[in-house]
């Protein structure tokens, strides 16, 4: 299997994964109130769901997939500045950062 398709799909099913997530847990309802954006998780889950399946579906329409990953390495940007703002462990950060850097590397692939 190639590097980039492990990585996209990887990144995929998390996405979808935590969405769903996003959507019925209620821990993660608990985390979302944490972070201040309670009034947000629904559209946020949806977002995650969303961008998780265009990943996937990104693999057949490439714009899709270029559009996709920029999105969401805009969205974990989005959680990594928050979590600095709220001032969350950095270890408590890793795994934003982790998904910045791979949809980054997602869509710079998907670009070339």
């Amino acid at each position: 299997m190639d590097v980039n398709y492990f990585i996209l799909l990887f990144s995929a099913v998390s996405f979808v994964f935590y969405g769903i997530n996003s959507l019925f847990s209620k821990k993660m309802a608990t985390e979302y109130e944490r972070w201040g954006f309670k009034n947000q998780r629904i559209i946020l889950g949806f977002c995650q769901l969303l961008g998780g399946l265009g990943l996937l579906v990104g693999l057949m329409a490439p714009i899709l997939l270029s559009i996709t990953s920029f999105l969401l390495t805009c969205m974990m940007l989005t959680a990594v500045f928050v979590r600095i703002q709220i001032k969350e462990p950095f270890v408590k950060m890793l795994p934003a950062m982790l998904y910045v850097v791979l949809n980054s590397f997602i869509f710079y692939n998907s670009v070339l």
